[in-house]
């Protein structure tokens, strides 16, 4: 989106929303996960995991997040869509070494997906927590790639 910031994906997973009165809506969600581990020998393994995950709210819910008084029409920039529903997906794979009993050398590289259904650009506030700056910001799907290495000795 011409003259935002940078983007950002929605992605929160409440139990309910709250309402006027105390009122809750509750927000539906459904996920799998799944892995494979092969053991190349006494001292290595690979593994390779997976997960999907699917969060909608309802019609009250996105009314109370997207109507009057709701935090999208307090900050949204002229036009977009508010629909807080989205999936997220992750793979992976991690390699494991043992040369000894109880030490572990491991490499673990993992991709994420938000695929978030809010639409058009925010205009946020200073994000103090995530080094944010109060900017315009256009709403897209994110994708993260990691590499976490760890050594785990126990006793």
């Amino acid at each position: 989106m011409l003259g935002a910031y940078q983007s950002v994906g929605f992605g929160a997973a409440p139990d309910s929303v709250y309402g006027a009165g105390g009122a809750q809506q509750l927000v539906s969600t459904w996920g799998f996960r799944g892995s494979y581990t092969h053991n190349w020998d006494a001292y290595w393994n690979t593994s390779v995991y997976g997960a999907y995950a699917e969060v909608s709210f309802n019609g009250t819910a996105k009314a109370l997040i997207c109507g009057t008084g709701g935090f999208w029409l307090s900050h949204r920039v002229a036009g977009g869509t508010c629909n807080p529903d989205y999936n997220i997906g992750q793979v992976g794979v991690i390699t494991k070494w043992t040369p000894v009993k109880n030490l572990t050398f491991s490499a673990d590289l993992q991709y994420t997906m938000l695929d978030q259904k809010m639409g058009g650009a925010i205009n946020l506030p200073i994000q103090a927590g995530i080094g944010k700056p109060a900017a315009t910001y256009a709403f897209k799907d994110q994708e993260t790639l990691s590499l976490l290495l760890r050594a785990q000795r126990n006793w």
